[in-house]
């Protein structure tokens, strides 16, 4: 009895213990949380934040250029027209995070989460997002130029009007993906996956998709001149020959 009595003493305790709260006031270090914290307009430049904990914060307008941010979880965080130029971000979570207006020049998020993330006419350019998945990402209007998508999850990806000249989608699964309208002037897509992918009215002039898989795509439109097409599955599935330029022969 004296032991189911100190049981219950002991989980009434637990029960009345206050909730545990984040640190919203806590300095910025690795590991803090902040998270559903009110950082509007903080200027975080610089600033180790490795592995912390900042879901559901609000970060918009935010200064956080050259920040480590690595292994961090910003899960559904409002990063809305933040300043993130040169920021380490390599396998953090940004699931279902607002990133619209985003600066991210030269930004290192290799092996990032980004499924369901909105970057809606965020800025890319020289991003490096190697392994970073994105699936159902909504990217349209976004400017990738020279970025570097190696091998990318971007499954179902709206990337409706983005430019992504120059950059690099070896590998890079964009099946399902909308590309509308999208100017990939010179990029790579070698052994790309663009099966069942949307390239309604989409510039593809002087890029390479060697080896690409364009079964089942639409498209409608598209601009080839100069692309490199040879041993590509069109989209008819019949592949074409080695050395075909601007057109699947």
């Amino acid at each position: 009895m004296e032991i189911n009595r100190k049981t219950f003493l002991l989980l009434a305790m637990l029960c009345l213990a206050p909730p545990v709260h984040a640190g919203c006031d806590d300095p910025p270090g690795p590991q803090v949380n902040w998270s559903r914290c009110d950082k509007v307009g903080a200027d975080l430049q610089g600033q180790d934040l490795s592995n912390a904990v900042l879901v559901r914060t609000n970060l918009t307008r935010a200064n956080l250029d050259g920040a480590n941010l690595d292994g961090a979880d910003l899960s559904f965080a409002d990063l809305t027209e933040a300043r993130m130029n040169g920021a380490r971000l390599r396998r953090t979570t940004l699931v279902g995070a607002n990133l619209g207006s985003v600066a991210l020049n030269d930004a290192r998020l290799n092996g990032a989460r980004l499924e369901r993330a909105r970057l809606y006419q965020a800025d890319l350019s020289g991003a490096r997002l190697t392994g970073a998945r994105l699936y159902d990402a909504d990217l349209s209007g976004m400017t990738g130029i020279g970025a570097d998508f190696t091998g990318a999850n971007l499954e179902r990806t709206r990337l409706d009007g983005a430019d992504l000249a120059g950059a690099d989608l070896t590998q890079a699964n964009l099946e399902g993906a909308s590309l509308e309208s999208a100017r990939l002037t010179g990029a790579t897509l070698v052994k790309a996956r663009l099966v069942g992918a949307s390239l309604y009215d989409t510039d593809l002039s002087e890029a390479n998709l060697e080896k690409a898989d364009l079964s089942g795509a639409d498209i409608t439109g598209i601009r080839l001149e100069g692309a490199q097409l040879g041993n590509a599955s069109w989209t008819d599935r019949r592949r074409c020959r080695p050395g075909s330029v601007g057109e699947c022969r």
